[in-house]
């Protein structure tokens, strides 16, 4: 056995049901609203659905690794739209994946080498991938932990020198997840600098790069166009259609950026078979030439948004994000015993914040002690009547 497994720590997810094992909701006749999970539930666009149907011939045929070339240059073409940059070359620069979450943790093992001392930077609070695909290449993660004052963003600043040293990947999470805090331009470049001076690579997560409020998210990608690195050395964007399009059971995303990274991670996903099917690659040709299905998403969640926060505001500590889907909470009490007291009292799942974070590697702090993250995932409905119980139980319990 891979003696790395024993450093895995049980997903978010497993640990929420292990902490609910047993509850039962006083108030059961309640409808369960479940704000835990991050999976989108709006409905799949028709135009998505039809070309899967359309294209089902696709199943007698062994995908290519690199992709077909007709997604490339749609992906292509939707980046250099998005962000108004020159269009990434389709033939170097991107590859499609099964999702972001699969590409981060294969790409990490390409990055990684054998050598003992690797170190692997992430954001604290985190998606549980970047540490798992840390510890199972062989590397140590390095916790940075939120600021608050800073709308959550990592303090990249309080990393020492003698890390940066050692490190071989940064993640970054960009809108963030769970404070959809946005990475701005002089951060980035910041950032730049270090790889530079230091040799590691940047991870850029955007799967939230869709959902957003005012001002569009700036990816890595026109970050780098902004600062003149037109060759993204060290830099990788990793996006999907999951949140964007409400398919996450499609699995579909890509990979750009650095074209020396990418020929090794070709190189690499053709012995790791991740060929993504051609009836999905297909359906994600429609899906990323398609904007309207997305500003209607996207209106969804600012709705969900515009009538759940004034609910919770005056009795949570809470701030608008600046994009994502989330809500990053903080609550009178233990978060796992306010969430699990909520459960029992309202009917209503949240997930604690302490078990998406670590104690950080600078302070032993764990920053999401005393927080909670709600995912506004649900129905409209669903949705207020949940931030409406979660009121309810704050003002009489707490």
């Amino acid at each position: 056995m891979n003696p790395n497994l024993n450093l895995l720590q049980p997903y978010p997810f497993e640990r929420l049901r292990a902490l609910f094992a047993g509850v039962e909701p006083i108030h059961y006749q309640q409808q369960p609203i479940n704000l835990s999970i991050g999976e989108p539930k709006h409905e799949t666009p028709q135009l998505i659905k039809q070309a899967i149907i359309d294209n089902l011939t696709a199943l007698s045929a062994y995908p290519a690794t690199k992709g077909d070339v007709t997604l490339r240059q749609a992906i292509s073409a939707w980046i250099a739209r998005r962000y108004n940059i020159p269009a990434p070359n389709p033939e170097t620069e991107i590859l499609p994946c099964l999702g972001s979450r699969e590409a981060l943790f294969s790409f990490t093992q390409v990055v990684i080498g054998n050598t003992t001392g690797n170190l692997v930077v992430s954001p604290n609070p985190f998606y549980q991938i970047y540490e798992g695909a840390a510890y199972l290449g062989g590397a140590q993660p390095y916790f940075v932990n939120s600021d608050p004052a800073r709308n959550f963003a990592p303090n990249w600043a309080s990393v020492p020198e003698d890390v940066w040293k050692k490190t071989k990947l940064l993640f970054v999470c960009s809108p963030g997840n769970p404070a959809g805090n946005v990475t701005p331009l002089e951060e980035w470049q910041y950032l730049f600098e270090l790889s530079d001076k230091y040799g590691f690579v940047i991870a850029s997560d955007e799967c939230y790069s869709e959902i957003y409020f005012n001002e569009k998210p700036l990816g890595i990608l026109q970050a780098a166009q902004l600062s003149g690195r037109t060759d993204y050395k060290n830099m990788i964007c990793f996006s999907s259609l999951s949140k964007r399009s409400n398919v996450p059971g499609m699995r579909s995303g890509f990979v750009a950026g650095d074209k020396d990274w990418m020929a090794l991670f070709l190189k690499y996903r053709t012995y790791h078979g991740s060929a993504m099917s051609g009836v999905i690659s297909a359906a994600s040709v429609v899906a990323w030439n398609d904007e309207s299905h997305v500003e209607e998403n996207r209106r969804l969640y600012q709705e969900k948004f515009t009538k759940v926060f004034p609910i919770l505001a005056p009795v949570l500590d809470v701030n608008m994000p600046d994009a994502s889907f989330y809500l990053w909470a903080g609550t009178p009490i233990d978060d796992t015993e306010f969430s699990k007291s909520l459960f029992k009292q309202a009917n209503v799942a949240l997930l604690p914040g302490s078990f998406l974070s670590r104690p950080g590697s600078a302070d032993g702090i764990n920053p999401g002690f005393k927080r909670v993250r709600i995912a506004l995932v649900a129905p409209v409905e669903q949705c207020v009547e949940g931030a409406e119980r979660i009121a309810e139980f704050v003002r009489k319990c707490c």
